[in-house]
């Protein structure tokens, strides 16, 4: 086989390798971010109903701004099961075929390359143990009084996917 071939190859596989560690790492970060939330409903029938929400989803309140109107939540989130797998197949895959390149290179030592995928369940073990953690959710209640019908906006502070979950349970929508 031609040589420039193989190297190039193995530029190419290395590439992607270094992509699918990048992916593993991001698979563990936080990604909070502020949302500014409008429902139709009045401050306090909102605030029970976000309490319910929050406690129904393993969150407990951690504390209480009256004057600022604030309240901050509190809960453990659970790692994936499905995502540890699929990280897991992913990084044997990808060291699988690092080590059929490495193996064309250097067909000499082609034997121990294999040995690479073994590796692959420390990103499983790594995504487990970074994962669970314990997220804050920060919500801000602000009345606005309309001549028709009073409106409730809530500032919250959470992960993306909290965000969303919150804004489809109890039909909020977003700020402009």
């Amino acid at each position: 086989m031609d040589n420039t071939i193989v190297q190039s190859t193995f530029l190419l596989t290395l590439l992607l390798s270094v992509g699918l560690f990048f992916f593993i790492r991001a698979s563990t970060k936080d990604r909070t971010e502020q949302a500014k939330l409008i429902s139709e409903k009045d401050e306090t029938a909102l605030m029970n109903q976000l309490k319910d929400y929050f406690r129904s989803r393993s969150y407990r309140v951690t504390s209480i701004d009256k004057e600022r109107n604030q309240v901050n939540f509190e809960g453990f989130v659970r790692p994936s099961w499905f995502l540890a797998i699929f990280l897991t197949i992913l990084a044997a895959v990808g060291f699988a075929c690092l080590s059929l390149v490495l193996s064309q290179l250097f067909s000499s030592h082609s034997p121990f390359f294999l040995v690479l995928v073994l590796l692959s369940p420390l990103s499983g073990i790594f995504y487990w143990r970074k994962a669970g953690r314990l997220e804050k959710v920060s919500l801000k209640m602000e009345s606005t009084p309309n001549e028709q019908h009073s409106s409730s906006i809530i500032t919250v502070i959470a992960h993306r996917d909290e965000l969303a979950e919150l804004q489809k349970a109890l039909q909020l929508k977003m700020v402009d």
